[in-house]
């Protein structure tokens, strides 16, 4: 049996923590971090919960981008891959999640301090995420925001459409094939989080760590920069 891809399985987790993290922990992003700005004003002027997971998720977000980059750079400098390295801190982090789900949760959004560090936690794994990919996976669609992805769709699809016999055809059509499938497994991940957080509240947070472990069988040779 062929594993999905890795940039698939971080589509797949990107989409499905950042809903399951929205519902489950007061409208927190935990992925879209920027995205927590609107919803920080919205708790303010509603006095909604969840005010100190929004307001420190960008700070420790990037702190976290910044240190483990360092630490890929020290890796990389010893002539190693650091990809699953991070992947595997990557992998202890949901762990740690999946444990504090189990003995705390469900979670409701509360002001406890179990939620905020669960919250930060959670930050911190997709914060790993988004730099990995970025800096390491660069071939591939991002695989927690989506805006720019369907965007550059949509150019794609008109060019296509405009320019039919076009030199340029050929590799809007691969952009379209690779972009799509990464749109549509974020979409999937969010509907299973939505899912999971419905029908299994206690175990919903341990389907991050399981992906985490297949991501370090995976192959990320086609999406390398």
């Amino acid at each position: 049996m062929k594993l999905p891809s890795l940039p698939t399985l971080l589509s797949f987790n990107g989409g499905y923590v950042d809903t399951l993290g929205f519902l489950s922990l007061s409208g927190l992003f935990t992925a879209h971090v920027t995205g927590n700005f609107v919803t920080l004003g919205a708790t303010m002027a509603h006095g909604l919960d969840g005010a100190w997971s929004k307001l420190l998720a960008l700070p420790m977000f990037c702190v976290i981008v910044f240190v483990s980059r360092l630490a890929c750079l020290k890796i990389q400098g010893t002539g190693r891959s650091p990809i699953r390295p991070m992947l595997v801190v990557k992998l202890l982090l949901l762990v740690a999640v999946a444990a504090m789900s189990f003995v705390y949760g469900p979670f409701n959004g509360d002001h406890s301090k179990i939620t905020l560090a669960v919250a930060l936690i959670l930050v911190s794994a997709m914060a790993i995420q988004n730099g990995l990919h970025k800096a390491h996976l660069a071939k591939a669609p991002p695989s927690t925001l989506m805006t720019g992805t369907t965007t550059q769709i949509m150019l794609d699809l008109a060019d296509i459409l405009a320019n039919p016999k076009s030199d340029e055809i050929a590799a809007a059509k691969a952009r379209v094939k690779k972009m799509g499938a990464a749109v549509i497994t974020f979409a999937a991940g969010c509907g299973i989080g939505a899912a999971g957080f419905m029908f299994a509240p206690f175990l919903a947070f341990s389907l991050p760590a399981i992906l985490a472990i297949v991501a370090l069988f995976a192959s990320s040779a086609a999406a390398e920069s």
